[in-house]
């Protein structure tokens, strides 16, 4: 009897609770695609262009994966991947992010799966951007593409949290491959990307208290100039060089003879030019004119300057004399 009544007060219990369910379908949290423009991390102005935006919500945060525009033979999606680490429980239901810190190994590994086939190295020159300083290795695939992987980390000082405040922590990984870009236009994705998210309250602020002013404003002895470069560092692009300048030699337009003109049908013929035609420049001077006309100036002008000879019958008579004279 008990067995029986136990399992009627359990059939009870179902059926009640199939009443009170809605019924509806729900998604496991998960993976899910968002807008472009809700990305925590854009690239720079002027390219790579975003494809999608993947994001994942953790309890203690929030990572998102920015897939970017690839021009490359290189297995893999050129990329944008942040992860923000703050307080647990801020998305209940989800499991926190597992945390470390940045070391070699883990990096060479990550490494390795951004860039398959890829020998890369690891630069030791001390490099930072707006967020801070950040870490990048380069190679070239057998193609000859040029490939970077670059990793930073943006966290307060560690005088700054034992105050109770500043906790929150980003981490970025940025890889590209481009088959017609070098590898200092590459690193200029690195230095030009802006972080557009935040965290919710100032404790968890991983930026720190912000510097103070310079301390040679508004003092004497210290002149400052302007920026030579501009106010902003011109962009990069990824894969297209700007095409060569076309020079053009000017042209010398051909020395044509005037065209007869020939009036049209039904129109009044023009009237006869007046006075002598006009050569155009570099045309021959007309040669039809009459040697005679051409020989008068020279002969008019040999008379007004040469000597004048007298005829032999007025030579030695004093009354002929007189009469050439005349």
């Amino acid at each position: 009897m008990r067995l029986r009544k136990t399992i009627s007060l359990v059939a009870v219990a179902g059926m009640m609770a199939g009443c009170t369910s809605t019924g509806g379908v729900r998604q496991p949290s998960g993976p899910e695609a968002v807008a472009p423009e809700k990305a925590l991390v854009l690239p720079p102005p002027g390219g790579p262009s975003i494809v999608s935006v993947v994001e994942r919500k953790r309890g203690n945060g929030v990572e998102q994966t920015v897939s970017l525009f690839t021009s490359s033979s290189v297995l893999g999606q050129n990329f944008l991947k942040i992860q923000f680490f703050g307080a647990s429980g801020a998305n209940p239901g989800t499991g926190n992010a597992g945390f470390s810190m940045i070391n070699e190994s883990a990096i060479a590994r990550e490494m390795a799966r951004a860039a398959p086939g890829v020998p890369m190295a690891t630069s030791a020159t001390f490099l930072q951007n707006a967020y801070g300083p950040f870490g990048y290795a380069s190679g070239r695939s057998r193609a000859g593409d040029a490939c970077i992987f670059a990793w930073q980390q943006i966290r307060s000082s560690a005088a700054a949290n034992t105050q109770a405040r500043n906790f929150g922590m980003i981490q970025l990984r940025l890889r590209l491959c481009d088959a017609r870009a070098s590898e200092r236009q590459l690193l200029g994705i690195v230095y030009g990307y802006t972080i557009t998210g935040t965290f919710d309250g100032v404790i968890w602020n991983p930026y720190g208290a912000p510097p103070p002013a310079d301390a040679a404003l508004g003092r004497t002895g210290a002149p400052i100039y302007p920026d030579e470069g501009g106010y902003r560092a011109s962009p990069m692009p990824i894969g297209y060089e700007p095409a060569p300048a076309v020079t053009s030699l000017p042209r010398t337009a051909p020395v044509r003879s005037a065209p007869s003109r020939q009036p049209a049908q039904g129109a009044a013929p023009l009237p006869a030019p007046i006075g002598p035609r006009v050569p155009l420049p570099g045309e021959a001077p007309p040669t039809n004119a009459a040697p005679e006309a051409a020989a008068a100036p020279l002969e008019q002008s040999a008379r007004a300057i040469g000597v004048t000879v007298p005829s032999p019958d007025c030579i030695g008579d004093a009354a002929m004399t007189a009469v050439c004279r005349r």
